[in-house]
């Protein structure tokens, strides 16, 4: 067996493998990149009409939370724009939910349970295939994985012999038969595509594999190892002398600081022992470049932190990379046209296992169809028997 059929099996015995996971993890990515742009137009309610009037406090929005949802910790309050509803988010091992607050006057728009939430659940199939995390993530992140070795096996199998055979792998030939033209759309899309899936698939593999986050950091920090993220303490034997609530005056202080954020998100403290946590985020349609910053809720000084979720200025190229794996992974990071990319190469990447299933189809059946026709070409001389013989001699 040559090195090249060699490939050409373990490609085949790969696609095999990981083939409907692919295809899943392509349609899902699709509908994932355009995320955004979806809800824009599917949920009316987080947008208010602008008035002239200034925003509730955060303090004001918990006490409302804490009316419509008893039961629940509300653990972020995130402020738009002076056209955006606040949104409210509680979350824990045993529930999700968003609540959308007039920022005016604190009326709820909606309170939504992500349980029920569409990119919610488009979210968990993406990385778990809606079965519990231990057992769906190391399943997705396996079947990524394959699907990596597949592609650079693929890009093996495309490599032209020649200049006159690498004329035939850079163009689809529309106007061959289906069968034909099924296989460029296998090699010619699958080339284009490769370079862009390869990155989204490195992305996924950072959610999937622990060892394959910290692994990518040690490369691009050029040895280090990532620090894990904690959340900072704060001093509890200081008897607090605010003259109003700590995320109130924390909220008023990053607002003035971050006059052109479009999102600050002021994080209630969990805990008696817990930091305040405040994001300013001047980029609504990414996550990357927002600073995150921590105080203690007692004398509202500010904690330095060592992992990469803090101020974006002391952050390393290595915390930057990591900062940006969501972003990347849809294509956010590259706006609308890093999105168009994404989706493209996503589709691709679900067309991939079909087409690569009807080119195995047709050569078993070609295969089959030429057995068949040697056989009938070669019909060896029949015997004749001695009863036919002596009928003869009469």
């Amino acid at each position: 067996m040559t090195f090249k059929k060699a490939i050409g099996k373990l490609h085949l015995w790969l696609g095999f493998t990981s083939g409907l996971v692919v295809v899943f993890l392509g349609i899902t990515g699709c509908l994932l990149a355009f995320q955004k742009e979806i809800e824009l137009l599917t949920v009316p309610y987080q947008f208010v009409a602008k008035q002239d009037k200034p925003f509730l406090a955060p303090s004001e929005i918990k006490k409302i939370t804490d009316r419509t949802l008893p039961d629940k910790i509300v653990h972020g309050i995130a402020y738009g724009g002076p056209d955006k509803a606040i949104v409210a988010s509680f979350y824990s091992l045993d529930y999700y939910y968003l609540m959308y607050i007039n920022p005016y006057t604190g009326e709820v728009l909606k309170t939504k349970n992500m349980a029920d939430d569409f990119f919610r659940i488009v979210i968990n199939g993406h990385f778990y295939l809606w079965l519990p995390p231990d057992i769906g993530q190391p399943v997705v992140a396996s079947a990524t994985l394959i699907f990596v070795v597949m592609m650079i096996t693929g890009l093996i199998l495309w490599w032209p012999k020649n200049k006159s055979a690498a004329k035939q792998r850079f163009t689809i030939k529309w106007n061959a038969k289906w069968r034909r033209m099924n296989y460029d759309l296998h090699n010619v899309l699958g080339f284009y595509m490769t370079w862009i899936a390869i990155i989204i698939a490195a992305t996924g593999l950072v959610f999937g594999f622990q060892w394959f986050a910290k692994s990518v950091y040690w490369v691009t920090s050029g040895g280090k190892q990532m620090t894990a993220f904690y959340m900072p303490v704060s001093d509890q034997l200081v008897n607090p002398t605010l003259d109003a609530p700590a995320i109130d005056i924390l909220w008023t202080r990053m607002s003035k600081e971050y006059p052109s954020a479009k999102v600050l998100e002021v994080h209630v403290p969990e805990s008696d022992s817990a930091a305040i946590e405040v994001a300013a985020n001047p980029d609504d349609d990414t996550y990357w470049q927002a600073d995150y910053r921590y105080f203690d809720q007692y004398t509202l000084s500010e904690i330095p932190v060592t992992h990469v979720y803090g101020k974006l200025e002391n952050a390393t190229a290595a915390d930057k990379i990591a900062r940006m794996n969501y972003d990347i992974h849809v294509g956010a990071v590259a706006g609308l046209p890093g999105k168009i990319m994404a989706f493209i190469a996503s589709l691709i990447c679900a067309s991939l296992p079909v087409t690569g299933v009807y080119i195995w189809w047709g050569r078993r059946k070609k295969q089959k169809n030429k057995v068949q026709k040697e056989s009938a070409v070669y019909q060896p001389e029949k015997r004749v028997s001695t009863k036919r013989v002596k009928v003869m001699a009469r």
